[in-house]
């Protein structure tokens, strides 16, 4: 059994999770490292996410959704600087935006 979230979270959670590290690092000054060690991801996966190696692939086809997508990833980026959330919440957020944009898909 092939779950939605399956198909629309594995392309959605690279592109979250890169918005998220350039917040970090852009807007907040983490490193590299200590970003990473925030999402419980690797330094190599921030590298990848920064050159948009990777996070970047399924941009055209979730670009309807970008505002809603970049607005949480600020959001998110803003309560890991101040300290108000965990990586554990912040997987979290991937849910709900999932959730969004399913609903908003099938015109819920």
């Amino acid at each position: 059994m092939y779950l939605p979230c399956e198909s629309l979270g594995t392309r959605l959670t690279p592109m979250f999770r890169a918005y998220i590290a350039k917040e970090l690092i852009e807007k907040h000054g983490f490193t590299q490292v200590e970003a990473a060690k925030k999402l419980g991801i690797t330094q190599a996966a921030i590298s990848q996410y920064l050159r948009s190696k990777r996070g970047a692939k399924d941009l055209r086809e979730l670009k309807a959704f970008l505002p809603v997508i970049e607005s949480a990833a600020s959001e998110v980026a803003n309560k890991i600087a101040s300290g108000r959330i965990n990586s554990s919440e912040a997987a979290l957020k991937i849910c709900e935006i999932c959730l969004y944009i399913r609903k908003k898909n099938l015109g819920i």
